[in-house]
């Protein structure tokens, strides 16, 4: 969500004449988007916000903007701790942070706000809903996103077709709920009728979504993943904790059969799914047998990528104010190393089965002095192209796996050796 916001904010900057900068020293505007989704993120962003303040002091003028979830309703706090800090803007403010640029450089804001990034490459995220009406106890997206609204398949069909008029391949639509998408719209809508209308766009060949709730993922979503040819065959769907009380006290509204069951329906549904997953270790009251039903869920499963954490206290979340946070540290360090431990191996064993295999792979660019791409399963591939030209990004390319790790694929163009 932050990336899509920092684009889309990036090329409305561009549109009023200005370029963006490595270096926030020699920047005129330095614009702060901030996640506080973990303790950590946000610890991030204070430190570097205090880092700004050298910034400030040496170049007085300079407009430093705060953005995203760290900025709630009211601000004030946040002003008398930073008071050099000259604009704070909530999520999808770009309006406000635009305006108030322009009128501090005398600069021409018609035609801006137009939600599309200039150049924007192969890959695009695109926000499709704002918010959540979920509520979990530990997290303070609500409440700092507000509530779900969703963006009209109209509004969202005219974005993305003019990515694909200039060169976007890929789209990812984002929600904080994906699959709540459109439940507030009048007449109302769902995922699918968005991902069947998207899909009609000439020339935009994949499209990918994130992040699911079990909840909220129909049978039709699933029936529609696997009908439309340009849905990619990934889903992340969190399960957070294999145990039942755990998941009640996080208030997220499913069991552990339930979400086993919903599982068990994709992989049936979908041939050839890949699952991605998110989980919390040392939840409040986390026992260590309940710990272990989370990786017994882990290793039934299988999943093919895990974004594990450790749990971390949110002011204003109903977890802190509710629930005492007993679990050691030092605990949670250890089980989160065993999960990361276990999910290693499991992917390097999933990986090794597509040895062999000949992918399509649409190529994104360099990473690390390296031509590489994604398979529409989201696998990571590294393309060695002996041929010089073949892998241009934006062409998709049938790879031939050779080599596997844990974390990526390798192979050569086929019909190259």
């Amino acid at each position: 969500m932050n990336q899509s916001d920092s684009d889309r904010l990036s090329s409305e900057f561009q549109k009023l004449g200005m370029s963006e900068l490595e270096s926030h020293e020699e920047a005129d505007i330095v614009v702060l988007n901030t996640c506080v989704v973990r303790q950590s993120a946000e610890d991030s962003a204070t430190k570097m916000l205090r880092k700004l303040y050298k910034d400030k002091q040496e170049t007085p003028d300079k407009l430093l903007v705060v953005m995203g979830c760290m900025v709630g309703p009211d601000a004030s706090d946040l002003s008398q701790e930073f008071p050099y800090v000259d604009l704070w803007a909530r999520p999808q403010q770009f309006d406000l942070i635009v305006d108030h640029t322009a009128v501090k450089y005398g600069l021409d804001v018609d035609g801006c706000l137009s939600n599309v990034v200039q150049n924007p490459g192969v890959n695009r995220y695109v926000s499709v809903v704002h918010g959540c009406d979920k509520f979990c106890t530990f997290c303070i997206i609500p409440y700092r996103r507000g509530r779900e609204s969703s963006r009209t398949i109209k509004q969202l069909n005219c974005e993305i077709s003019l990515y694909v008029d200039n060169g976007v391949k890929e789209i990812t639509l984002l929600g904080q709920n994906i699959d709540s998408y459109g439940h507030d719209l009048r007449p109302r809508k769902d995922l699918a009728d968005l991902l069947e209308s998207i899909h009609e766009i000439d020339g935009l060949e994949r499209i990918r979504f994130l992040t699911s709730h079990p909840n909220d993922m129909s049978n039709r979503i699933i029936r529609t993943v696997n009908d439309l040819p340009k849905v990619c065959n990934n889903i992340n769907l969190p399960f957070q904790s294999g145990d039942d009380v755990v998941l009640s006290n996080m208030k997220r509204g499913y069991t552990r059969d339930q979400y086993v069951e919903k599982i068990r329906e994709i992989k049936q549904e979908i041939p050839g799914v890949t699952l991605t997953t998110d989980l919390i270790v040392g939840f409040p009251g986390e026992s260590r047998t309940q710990f272990e039903n989370s990786v017994e869920i882990l290793k039934f499963i299988k999943f093919d990528k895990v974004h594990a954490a450790a749990y971390s206290e949110r002011s204003g979340t109903v977890a802190s104010r509710n629930l005492a946070d007993t679990v050691e540290q030092r605990e949670k360090k250890l089980r989160l190393r065993e999960i990361n431990d276990i999910q290693q191996k499991i992917q390097s064993e999933k990986n090794k089965k597509f040895l062999g295999d000949t992918l399509d792979i649409l190529v994104e660019g360099e990473r690390r002095g390296r031509i590489f791409g994604r398979a529409k399963n989201d696998k990571i591939v590294y393309i060695n192209d002996d041929v010089g030209k073949l892998c241009s990004n934006g062409k998709t390319v049938k790879v031939k796996i050779n080599q596997t790790s844990s974390w990526s694929l390798e192979g050569v163009p086929s019909g190259t050796g």
